[in-house]
């Protein structure tokens, strides 16, 4: 009797993760954006049990980088163990020395990349396939997928083959669109993998493990005479390997159904204009195949699934014997090729066939996750028809430059499936717009007949940046890996995005519903809508909705969370399937995802889900909006006209999502990725709902809510009286009321109400609660207020020192970062610029600081008015230490080299008096960064008095006869030793200066992947500065534990919690001798932090400052709005301690800041769902790590 089938819904990391559990049993990873979920599934299917097909679970191992991950894999296949990994990008290119080794030793690994582009200009943690592309020539096999369901299919096909073949198989698919896609598939039975499995390759592989019973030697070194000849022995392995690949997919073919080969054809059988592709892609061509086959074009199209080996003979095999001319797509680069790789290979079978007679042409698409829909692929087979086809093109983009791209109708037919209903939702990053939606789309997958897909579009802003939900289901398959643009419900979930006219209603159908997300009435909601939206409402029968789950959320607790009364409202709308039915499903996947957060967060969101289905109102649309009239916008940017011009280019269409849309030519200012500061104070994305209002009458000026504010939104100003008097009328301005500056200048605290994050950390802050959460819109007028301070009141001098208060009178050099909102990381950060941002170089680790500290067009680092700021720059994850202490070397060998022709010019004779004063207070203070800045522009000063021209020269009688010599030489400055070391000198006057070098990282980076680095770079005793932004996991990539963890922690790979205690990489540190080292907790001391970070800085050597952040994946109660409030219970319960080490104090060289431990540790713990939830999950486990813990 015929087995039913399963049908689940998942997306492509969860699909390949579970074929790939049912034949590993050790797992050696690392965690790296979009992979990471396939381990992390892995781990919590080995925490709770389940068995692979060999009857155990999994091993999971967690290693320091992927390099270690992949050294790993190597040993445990070695010994007999089938292992496995989930890599992507650059981690997957830490990888590749291990690769050659495993793939020479025949071993059976199997490596599944949710392939991601590999940083070049930029850092683009998308999809694309430059990072299985760098691997081709590792002897790894390379197989292709290009859906969910192809993810769980081809990848048992990987791991069967692998085992038979004894080669190593790298599966690989599209990061995000694949790996992120959540699609209704069929779920391969253990069973059936375990009849398809060759019992006695596994047994063969296990006889040949290395062992001390039977010892061997292996991977051994070969000299000149046999090396060659050993490497060719492979050959047999691989030209047997395709074969053993189509045995498989032959068998999967029989128990699904489906049609798998090597090469699968698809199309008209008399095709003369045909298409080669890989991965996700193809799912688009073939909805066009179709199209235009159903009206007799002769076009078709060939997937590609095995790479490598490749298969000569299978590709010409299907290749159409009517093909004229053909097409190869590939999702990748290679600068100065004749070709991207898949091209190449195409082009090669040709040639080697003798096949001359069809035309070949390439093109690149999809870079970056860039959107590949149909518009693109008409357009490919459109180029096929013409006479002078394009030899290389592109497609998805405008190329004014090199012009390259093809012509798009951007109106072409829609290829999905009939009857698919689509449905987009606008959210803001870390609303729960998005894990909703998640439920939403498994709700109908697992409750109806029906498909289901959703895709899931971000921008690189850690929260509070914009978020696109793409959601279909219908009664047909869907195979639509492209983004909707034409929709049957449209919602929009923060009002923000109406007020600054984002193009959302025109992605709804006529006759759709569109749904806004608002605390306005309907006089209120006519003002904000755009003209253009109501033009569109009207004109084209939108059914329009409103709803006030803002207000909603905050009754019930929820705070900003009313993504699930959002949720119930959809269901209601969208009537998918029986109201009653809709909300029991949400209730149960509210539990299943929330009580880990603990039961009251449950029952929230019980009540959320109850009111959501009746929250909404119905609009009745007014006649005259179908010819509202667009009001005239006039906005004149100021600044330095290259940042102007970059947010007017770039910045602005971005900011309204329509990004796609820029031509290559906007980049031609940046094509080494190089962009302005400052850009981020133009973006005002007004996305906090409410707002802090100030009450000048209860403040003490204490200025402690500047100090905590993570986005740099609440400022403390000193005015004169006549900036007091040109202040705008909402300006709330008193007296100064003690200390510096008083009977001397007014004061004000400027908030931007458009910068906000609404996180209300600066309300904790505050002693005497002169801060208040209000709506944002009531505080709008501060805007003016804010942007006048910052641009018309001057710095105040006498007002600044490195107190907590003082110091919140200098400018922050860091600000409107798209970190989460609440985050402790960029509260650090931007105190570091205010203290030295007008001369500090940032080597920046990828990770959370580096996504919101470097996003290209946007940059949160700003100057200050005489154009100084920070030099920021980010290699890679690994290197940062080591890029970093490049950095100091490079500048530090200029000014070394300065010092030289400085002592030179003092040597001279005839140097002027004053001049060698000058060049010499310079050398005096040139290894003191506070000191050395008054005499480096009073050296520059000299040096440019000093010079003398060629005029000046001629003037002087005896000088005239060389004076016209160097003139007819075209020469302008004098040409003696004094005045050419003075040119050379200011050639160079930007290094004089004593810079001021940070390095700034998570702890992934620190303790982990980049300690081997950071260990050097602070034993080299070089004076760098080095921050580490402890989050206690990898914040980044969701939440992984790190060496940085804590026992007992529960994290992503420690689903049952961390059994090892936290590294001490203070007391690492610490231990050379010669390395300042402190811990700090800004929210337990402010003045501790400001002091540890002023001595580290003014140490004539390396310094390491630990900063405790709290994170969104701590899950603390009452959320981040506590994260300064979780510093300082964390540092009295004695779980952070504060301290400084100073090695050039002769005596009390370490200090220890923080006092005796109160009670209260099991209180804190428990305060965190980190901790809380290994105590609901595992409570045994609980008893015995927290009995270690304590």
């Amino acid at each position: 009797m015929a087995k039913n089938k399963v049908f689940k819904t998942m997306d492509g990391n969860e699909a390949a993760a579970y074929v790939s559990y049912a034949f590993t049993e050790v797992a050696t990873i690392y965690p790296i954006t979009p992979s990471s979920p396939m381990a992390d599934h892995v781990d919590a299917w080995a925490t709770n049990g389940k068995k692979n097909l060999f009857g155990q679970p999994v091993k999971l191992v967690e290693m320091q980088a992927e390099s270690g991950a992949a050294g790993a894999m190597h040993g445990s296949l070695e010994t007999g163990s089938l292992t496995s990994t989930y890599t992507a990008s650059q981690g997957l290119l830490l990888m590749i020395p291990p690769m050659y080794r495993i793939a020479g030793s025949q071993l059976p690994g199997v490596m599944h990349v949710s392939a991601r582009t590999v940083a070049t200009h930029s850092l683009s943690i998308f999809g694309d396939h430059s990072d299985v592309m760098a691997c081709r020539q590792t002897g790894w096999a390379q197989l292709a997928s290009a859906s969910v369901q192809e993810s769980m299919d081809l990848g048992a096909v990987a791991h069967l083959s692998a085992i038979k073949g004894s080669i190593p198989f790298q599966h690989f698919f599209d990061g995000f669109r694949t790996s992120h896609e959540i699609q209704k598939i069929e779920v391969l039975d253990y069973e059936d993998l375990g009849k398809m499995l060759d019992w006695d390759a596994v047994q063969r592989f296990k006889d040949h493990a290395l062992s001390t019973e039977h010892p061997t030697l292996r991977n051994t070194l070969q000299n000149p005479d046999t090396f060659f000849q050993s490497r060719e022995a492979c050959n047999s392995a691989y030209d047997a390997l395709p074969a053993i690949v189509e045995e498989y997919m032959g068998k999967i073919n029989e128990v699904t159904g489906r049609n798998y080969q090597l090469f699968n054809y698809y199309g008209a059988p008399d095709a003369e204009r045909v298409v080669v592709a890989m991965g996700s892609v193809c799912e688009t061509l073939l909805e066009v195949v179709d199209y235009l086959v159903e009206r007799g074009e002769k076009v078709g199209f060939i997937q590609v699934h095995l790479f490598r080996p490749f298969s000569m003979e299978r590709l010409l095999e299907k290749i159409p014997a009517t093909c004229k001319c053909l097409t190869v797509l590939d999702r990748t680069k290679e600068p100065g090729a004749l070709g991207e790789p898949l091209y190449q290979d195409v082009v090669t079978a040709l040639a080697n066939a003798g096949r001359s007679d069809i035309q070949v042409i390439g093109g690149r698409y999809g870079l970056g996750s860039k959107d590949t829909p149909p518009a693109s692929v008409f357009a490919v087979y459109d180029e096929l028809k013409r006479d002078e086809m394009k030899r290389q093109f592109t497609i998805g983009i405008v190329d004014d430059v090199t012009n390259l791209s093809l012509p798009e109708d951007k109106n072409c037919p829609n290829t999905a499936a009939p009857g698919t209903i689509e449905c987009k939702f606008w959210g803001l990053g870390g609303d729960g717009t998005v894990g909703a939606n998640k439920n939403s789309i498994k709700i109908i997958g697992d409750h109806t007949d029906k498909y289901v897909q959703a895709y899931f579009q971000y921008d690189s802003k850690k929260t509070g940046g914009v978020t696109i939900s793409h959601l279909r289901f219908g009664d047909h398959p869907i195979r639509s890996p492209y983004y909707i643009n034409k929709a049957d419900f449209v919602a929009c979930h923060n009002p923000s995005y109406i007020t600054k006219g984002f193009k959302m209603v025109n992605d709804v159908k006529p006759g759709g519903v569109f749904m806004i997300n608002c605390q306005w009435d309907f006089d209120e909601l006519n003002r904000h809508l755009k003209a253009d939206a109501k033009r569109y409402i009207a004109r084209n029968n939108i059914q329009l909705y409103t709803i006030d789950a803002i207000d909603l959320a905050i009754k019930i607790g929820m705070g900003k969370r009313n993504n699930t009364i959002l949720q119930s409202a959809f269901f209601s709308l969208a009537k998918v399937m029986p109201e009653e039915d809709a909300i029991r499903f949400m209730k149960e996947k509210a539990k299943a995802s929330y009580l880990k957060k603990g039961q009251d967060v449950v029952d929230m969101n019980y009540k959320a889900i109850d009111l959501g289905a009746t929250a909404y109102k119905k609009i009745d649309v007014p006649a005259e909006w179908a010819d509202a009239v667009d009001e005239t916008e006039h906005k004149q940017l100021e600044g330095k006209p290259e940042l102007v011009k970059m947010v007017k280019e770039i910045l602005e269409p971005v900011g309204k999502m329509d990004g796609d849309s820029l031509p290559v030519s906007a980049f031609a200012d940046h094509v080494d990725g190089q962009f302005e500061l400052g850009a981020s104070a133009y973006e005002k994305r007004g996305v906090a709902v409410s707002v802090p209002t100030w009450d000048a009458a209860k403040c003490i000026q204490c200025n402690q809510c500047a100090y905590v504010c993570p986005h740099a939104t609440i400022r403390p100003f000193a005015l004169t009286a006549e900036e007091a008097k040109n202040a705008p009328e909402a300006a709330k301005i008193v007296d100064v009321k003690a200390g510096k500056g008083k009977g001397t200048y007014q004061f004000t605290m400027a908030i931007s109400p458009l910068d906000c994050m609404g996180c209300g950390v600066c309300i904790g802050a505050c002693p005497v609660n002169a801060l208040s959460m209000v709506a944002q819109e009531g505080e709008l007028p501060q805007q003016d207020v804010f942007d006048y301070c910052v641009a018309k009141v001057s710095e105040k001098k006498d007002m600044q020192d490195n107190t907590v208060k003082g110091s919140q009178f200098k400018q922050p050099m860091l600000e409107f970062s798209g970190s989460c909102a609440g985050c402790a990381e960029t509260s650090y950060a931007r105190i570091v610029t205010q203290l030295f941002g007008d001369h500090m170089y940032i080597s920046n680790a990828t990770g959370c600081s580096s996504i919101w500290g470097g996003p290209a067009a946007t940059s949160p680092y700003c100057t200050n008015k005489e154009g100084h700021g920070p030099a920021w720059c980010n290699s890679l994850f690994e290197d940062n230490a080591e890029h970093g202490l490049g950095m100091f070397i490079g500048q530090d060998k200029i000014r070394q080299d300065l010092a030289d022709e400085t002592r030179q010019l003092i040597a001279v004779e005839w140097a002027r008096p004053e001049l060698k004063a000058a060049a010499q207070a310079w050398l005096d203070t040139m290894d003191d960064g506070t000191a050395n800045a008054e005499p480096a522009r009073a050296y520059v000063k000299a040096l440019e008095e000093s010079i003398t021209t060629v005029e000046e020269l001629a003037a002087i009688p005896q000088f005239a006869e060389h004076a016209a010599q160097l003139k007819a030489q075209g020469k302008l400055l004098c040409d003696c030793a004094a005045c050419t070391l003075a040119a050379d000198i200011l050639s160079k006057k930007e290094y004089l200066a004593k810079k001021s070098m940070w390095i700034f990282g998570g702890d992934g980076w620190a303790y982990d992947i980049g300690y081997g680095g950071l260990d050097h770079v602070i034993a080299s005793k070089k004076d760098v500065n080095i921050f580490v932004f402890d989050t206690e996991v990898y914040s980044n990539t969701g939440g992984q534990a790190s060496k940085a963890s804590n026992i007992g922690q529960v994290a992503q790979f420690a689903a049952s919690g961390k059994e090892t205690k936290k590294k001490s990489l203070a007391e690492i540190a610490m231990s050379y001798g010669y390395v300042y080292v402190a811990q700090v907790a800004m929210g337990a001391n402010q003045a501790q932090t400001l002091k540890a970070i002023t001595e580290a800085e003014a140490y004539n050597g390396p310094s390491l400052v630990i900063g405790y952040a709290p994170c969104e994946m701590h899950s603390i109660k009452g959320g981040m709005t506590n994260c300064q409030a979780e510093m300082k219970k964390a540092v009295e319960c004695g779980y952070w301690n504060l301290f400084r080490f100073d090695p050039s104090k002769e005596t009390g060289k370490f200090t220890l800041d923080s006092k005796a431990p109160k009670d209260g540790y099991q209180e804190f713990l428990m305060n965190e769902a980190r901790y809380s939830r290994l105590t609901r999950e595992f409570p045994e486990r609980a008893k015995e790590l927290s009995l270690i813990h304590i």
